[in-house]
């Protein structure tokens, strides 16, 4: 019984030790932490690149990040492969991890970080600020359901790559998993959102982001 007790204690001080150190690493981070959210489709990934462009912030997407552990061929890359292998969703302690890593290894040089398309879900947002760092803004690209379904079929009549899920059935019931995901996540964190009217010209639309991650930045 007393060798469990000092092994309780001794687990206890561990985690205390790592909280502190993330304590430690999230008061380092004085740059902006992003969320940019949205649906298939809405444009995203234009706006990702034009801002990494303007301010050279980190931009860091936990399906690259799972990609590239895979392809590394580390311990835990086989971990991972063998995961979405057998067709099993890497589980979101994983996936913190890797952006954990990649934050810090950035933390240094980056300007800010924009982080695509996590979280999913709820949890992974309230889970994502525990373990990392706050959100300084959430970028929300809003578009119609309807608008989504039209991009997504058009690009995949134009791609050489088919995909089994590029159908219109299919499409509507992943952007109504998507929103209502989504929806749950924005109602966390209304004062840090920005919902942005992705169905305008890609200019236009940048603008709107210029001015919220610039009112962002007034306050870092």
């Amino acid at each position: 019984m007393k060798k469990e007790a000092l092994e309780r204690q001794k687990e206890k001080l561990l985690k205390e030790a790592k909280e502190q150190q993330l304590l430690q690493m999230n008061k380092g981070v004085n740059v902006p932490i992003i969320w940019v959210l949205g649906g298939p489709g809405c444009g995203k990934g234009t706006q990702c690149a034009k801002i990494v462009e303007k301010y050279n912030f980190t931009h860091l997407s936990s399906g690259d990040l799972l990609r590239a552990e895979v392809a590394s061929g580390s311990e835990k890359g086989k971990e991972l492969a063998a995961i979405m292998k057998e067709g099993k969703l890497v589980s979101n302690e994983a996936v913190l991890l890797l952006l954990e890593c990649a934050i810090k290894k950035a933390a240094a040089s980056s300007k800010g970080f924009l982080i695509d398309g996590y979280p999913r879900e709820k949890d992974q947002g309230a889970a994502f600020e525990k373990q990392i760092s706050p959100a300084d803004l959430i970028l929300f690209f809003d578009c119609a359901d309807q608008t989504l379904v039209d991009r997504i079929l058009a690009r995949a009549a134009a791609s050489k790559e088919v995909r089994a899920d590029d159908n219109e059935e299919t499409l509507k019931t992943r952007i109504a998993t998507f929103r209502s995901n989504t929806n749950d996540i924005l109602a966390q964190y209304t004062e840090k959102t920005a919902v942005i009217n992705a169905e305008r010209a890609v200019d236009e639309i940048f603008a709107d982001v210029v001015s919220a991650i610039d009112g962002v930045l007034a306050k870092k």
